[in-house]
């Protein structure tokens, strides 16, 4: 009975152990992220190079170029979360790398939108959102896996949705609606991420490279959360210079 209590609280222990090692590297990959592409997004735009790359301002539209950065990270993305078991921990890294860097000359092109101080505020108020959902989505016992898939698949209307308003109907009530749809999905899904994470980060059986995969990736993954959130609360709170 005794060697039964000892062998729980040990447990007990080694999970708390591996799930703050776990979660350390998960926020140290999705801080990188977010310090690369806001760098990265900063000084394209104070530079000029925004309007040098990404605008023909001749014609005043946007450049080829610019629907490379825009789209390449989509499918770097999905090569990341199906094939990161067949690649190896280094090319993961790299991989992560260009897709934060291609996210941040991406996003430059707010600061042609919104002034400084609506990007500064709105990127707070994310703060604020995300991390009282993480802190639920960690700590709440409801099995969040069924709102989990209804939220993918309403986001995945929403980018389809976004994708059909960017490039044919650009109406500025559907680009509304996907904003309202995107503060709602991304805070719901950043608790459904962070219950999942956390089953990861106390699962015994994964360990070693597999486990510091998995890390990169919910780092990943809670970047990408946090960006979209960013961005719907910024068409809703910014105003348009």
């Amino acid at each position: 009975m005794l060697d039964n209590i000892l062998d729980k609280k040990t447990y007990g222990a080694d999970a708390k152990a591996m799930s703050k090692e776990f979660f350390a590297s998960v926020y140290t990959y999705m801080f990188i992220a977010l310090l690369s592409s806001g760098t990265i997004a900063y000084y394209t735009a104070s530079s000029g190079k925004v309007f040098e790359w990404f605008i023909n301002t001749t014609t005043g539209s946007v450049s080829p170029l610019f629907y490379l950065v825009v789209f390449a990270p989509v499918g770097l993305g999905l090569l990341l979360q199906m094939a990161y078991n067949k690649l190896s921990m280094g090319l993961l890294l790299v991989l992560f790398l260009v897709y934060s860097s291609l996210m941040g000359l991406s996003l430059s092109t707010l600061f042609i939108v919104y002034s400084l101080g609506d990007i500064v505020t709105t990127f707070f108020v994310t703060s604020g959102a995300f991390a009282g959902m993480a802190i639920l989505g960690y700590t709440t016992k409801t099995d969040l896996s069924k709102m989990g898939s209804l939220l993918y698949m309403v986001f995945i209307g929403m980018f389809i949705a976004g994708i059909l308003n960017f490039l044919v109907f650009e109406s500025s009530m559907m680009s509304f609606v996907i904003s309202i749809l995107g503060v709602i999905v991304f805070t719901g899904l950043t608790a459904w991420e962070m219950q999942r994470l956390k089953y990861i980060a106390e699962d015994p059986a994964l360990e070693g490279v597999q486990k510091k995969k998995l890390a990169l990736i919910g780092g990943l993954m809670l970047y990408i959360l946090f960006i979209n959130l960013f961005v719907s609360l910024l068409r809703l709170l910014g105003g348009n210079d």
